[in-house]
C-alpha cells in the first residue's frame, strides 16, 4: 500500500482550456495517464493537492473526475487557487456519492490514515498578499490547518502535511502558515502551485526541522512522486 503525490493535474476535459500550449505541458493528459498507471496500484494511495480542474461546475468537473476516478488507487484532493467548483462538504461528497466516484476523497478539515502516516492539508495562502482581505482568508486557512493536523495527531500516526501553495520558497515565507507547521510539529510537508520558471523558487529541503518539497505536475515531468511503501 504505496504513498504517492502530485498536485495541479489541471484537467479540463470537461472545458476548453488545455495547459497544452505552455512549455513542457505538451500531451500532459496522456503523458499523466501512462506514468500513473507504470507506478500506482489499486491499494495505494495518491495525494492531489489542488488544482484538480479547470471546471467552474460540478457538470464542468464530471469528465475530469471520472478521468481521475478511473484511474488506478484512491485519490485524496485538496483545494487549490483555480478549483472554483469547490463548494460545501455535503455538496461535494453527494457529488461523488450521485457520480458513483468510489475511489476520489476530499483533503479538507480532515485526515486519512495512510500506512504509517496521518494525511492532513489545506490550501495555505500567498506569502505576499497584503491586502486587508488576506489576514481573513490566512486565518482561516491557519485553523483548518490546524484542525487537519489535530485530527492526524489523534490517530497516533505522524502527521504528512499537504498544502497547494507554498509555505516557504527560497526567498519568502508564508509566516502564519510556517508558524502552524513549526509549533504542531510537523516535520514533512508538501506543497504544489508552481509551474514554469517558478519551479527554480521552490524550497526543497529542511527549514526549521521540517523537510519541504514540491510536488507540481509539469515539476515531476507528470510523474507521480513515490512519498512511501
Amino acid at each position: 500500500m504505496a504513498l504517492f503525490a502530485m498536485g495541479d493535474t489541471h484537467l479540463s476535459l470537461g472545458t476548453d482550456k488545455p495547459m497544452d500550449k505552455f512549455p513542457g505541458w505538451e500531451d500532459y493528459v496522456s503523458r499523466m495517464e501512462e506514468n500513473w498507471r507504470k507506478l500506482v496500484k489499486p491499494e495505494d494511495t495518491v495525494v492531489i493537492p489542488g488544482d484538480i480542474s479547470w471546471g467552474m461546475t460540478f457538470d464542468e468537473v464530471r469528465p475530469d473526475f471520472a478521468f481521475l476516478n478511473g484511474l488506478p488507487g484512491t485519490k485524496l484532493i485538496g483545494k487549490g487557487n483555480h478549483d472554483y467548483w469547490w463548494s460545501t462538504m455535503n455538496k461535494m461528497n453527494a457529488f461523488l456519492e450521485d457520480e458513483g466516484f468510489d475511489t476520489l476523497r476530499f483533503l479538507h478539515n480532515n485526515t486519512y490514515v495512510v500506512g504509517d502516516y496521518a494525511v492532513c492539508g489545506t490550501r495555505g495562502w500567498f506569502f505576499d498578499d497584503e491586502t486587508p482581505h488576506s489576514e481573513k482568508v490566512i486565518n482561516r486557512e491557519c485553523g483548518r490547518l490546524r484542525t487537519g493536523i489535530d485530527a492526524a495527531k489523534a490517530t497516533g500516526k505522524e502527521p504528512l502535511v499537504f498544502l497547494h501553495y507554498p509555505p516557504v520558497t527560497t526567498d519568502r515565507e508564508c509566516t502564519p502558515i510556517m508558524d502552524v507547521l513549526r509549533e504542531s510539529g510537523i516535520s514533512i510537508c508538501y506543497y504544489a502551485h508552481l509551474h514554469g520558471n517558478a519551479i527554480s523558487r521552490a524550497f526543497r529541503g529542511e527549514k526549521d526541522g521540517i523537510r519541504f518539497d514540491l510536488v507540481s505536475a509539469d515539476s515531476m515531468k507528470f510523474c507521480p512522486l513515490l512519498i512511501s511503501r
